[in-house]
């Protein structure tokens, strides 16, 4: 390991950055400190990664949903505090869509002597190693590839599949297998409808199937509809885990059934498999979950394939409508797989009925 401290950037949501783990671990096989920057929606995944030294937050207006207005206190405040870190080099992690170039000069206005990102725009003298892929390549390669031009290799016996730094929280809604059903998304265009999301919640109940119906603090009213009245074996989460909890839940679970949101990402850190109910707005390919197995589920070849709506202006949305219950109740058993046993002398609670973690 080289003495070099250098910065891995992602600006983007949870997923994005679960799915920059494998690179980042790459780099930290080598560098013996990595920064991660991230943008807000990105620190609490940041923050599970393994190989991070630290965590910087910056809410960049070229990136996210909602960015905000450019202000040069805050970028200036950026640039100031990246000096301080006196950066060997830095890693400008992007999708295909985005740009690695207003990033990459307020780094190298922060002094930063080598800067690597795949840029198809002309970098000028912002970037020092501007490498290229060809269309199509997971996001996980896609990033594995970068930091491949800059030098740096996973270590022998990485697989190259997301994870999480361990242990997460040590607790789980049910000592009973369990499946997980996380009806929100991102935006609305990558979401089954409510009414199914219920529809399956019922069926699996009916079914025998112990489930836990999981979402944000700002989806709780999404995740009471879905979960139903209170009954035995179906337990409402929304609003009720952060990010590490969500990720130990999720462990636990024999599959999880969700759209191409962060924890389709964040299941398959935990090695669970996904159920995945894929809006094609983006390309599976690119973005389907990583190094599990992987049901997907909608049609991939809808003529507005690759549209990258948030909100779908086709009426009745019909890359995901075409989706059953019972397609998903299909998918569900050839997918799931036993709960892992847990370690021995592993005390903590399995919680039948769900509290706070």
């Amino acid at each position: 390991m080289t003495s070099r401290h250098a910065l891995v950037a992602r600006l983007d949501n949870a997923g994005d950055v679960l799915l920059s783990g494998p690179a980042v671990r790459a780099v930290a096989a080598d560098a013996a400190k990595v920064t991660l920057l991230v943008g807000p929606a990105g620190r609490a995944a940041g923050e599970l990664l393994p190989g991070v030294t630290e965590v910087v937050v910056f809410d960049a207006p070229w990136s996210g949903y909602t960015p905000p207005p450019v202000s040069s206190v805050a970028v200036m405040g950026l640039v100031e505090h990246l000096a301080r870190l006196e950066l060997d080099e830095a890693v400008v992690l992007t999708s295909f869509h985005q740009s690695p170039l207003p990033l990459a000069l307020l780094l190298r206005m922060a002094g930063v002597p080598r800067i690597g990102a795949i840029s198809v725009d002309y970098p000028g003298s912002l970037v020092d190693v501007r490498h290229q892929v060809p269309d199509g390549l997971h996001e996980v390669e896609r990033a594995l590839s970068l930091v491949g031009a800059l030098g740096y290799r996973l270590p022998a016996g990485d697989d190259g599949r997301l994870a999480l730094r361990r242990p997460l929280p040590g607790w789980r809604p049910f000592s009973d297998p369990y499946v997980v059903v996380h009806p929100g998304a991102s935006v609305p265009a990558r979401a089954w409808e409510p009414a199914r999301c219920a529809a399956l919640v019922d069926a699996l109940a009916e079914g025998g199937w112990k489930v836990a119906v999981t979402g944000a603090a700002a989806e709780t009213s999404l995740t009471a509809r879905v979960a139903g009245p209170p009954r035995a074996g179906v337990v409402d989460l929304g609003g009720r885990t952060d990010l590490a909890g969500l990720a130990a839940v999720l462990s636990g679970a024999t599959a999880v059934v969700c759209g191409n949101t962060g924890p389709a990402h964040l299941a398959a850190a935990v090695g669970t498999p996904v159920v995945s109910l894929f809006a094609p707005v983006v390309a599976s390919s690119q973005w389907a979950p990583w190094g599990v197995p992987v049901a997907l589920l909608g049609d991939q070849s809808i003529s507005c394939a690759g549209c990258r709506a948030r909100t779908c202006p086709v009426p009745g949305h019909p890359c995901l409508s075409v989706v059953t219950v019972d397609a998903v109740l299909d998918a569900l058993t050839h997918l799931s797989r036993p709960r892992p046993a847990r370690p021995r002398g592993d005390d903590r609670p399995v919680l039948e009925q769900a509290g706070a973690p």
